[in-house]
């Protein structure tokens, strides 16, 4: 077994506790600020010089729940309250 230094015998608090916004243990407790996604701050903590970063974080790589709707009704003019237009059967010769 290794002897360790004196200080680190004295690293038993925790500085970083649970994230309310991203979930990770990277809530700093007294400067109240995530250093995974900078909550309390209104827009995600992204940078350009983190690409693999920004990769896990973007858009589509969750379930988004509310964006697969959006595609579909784009293509129908974003139509809300009215039936479909019945379509005239084919006959057959």
């Amino acid at each position: 077994m290794e002897s360790l230094t004196i200080g680190s015998g004295k690293r038993h608090s925790k500085s970083h506790t649970l994230c309310r916004r991203c979930g990770n243990r990277s809530f700093h407790k007294q400067k109240h600020t995530c250093a995974q996604c900078g909550y309390p701050a209104a827009k995600t903590r992204s940078y350009n010089w983190g690409l693999k970063a920004k990769r896990r974080k973007t858009t589509g790589t969750g379930r988004m729940g509310h964006l697969k709707d959006v595609n579909r009704r784009f293509k129908n003019g974003f139509r809300e309250g009215q039936s479909a237009t019945k379509k005239a059967k084919a006959e057959s010769a």
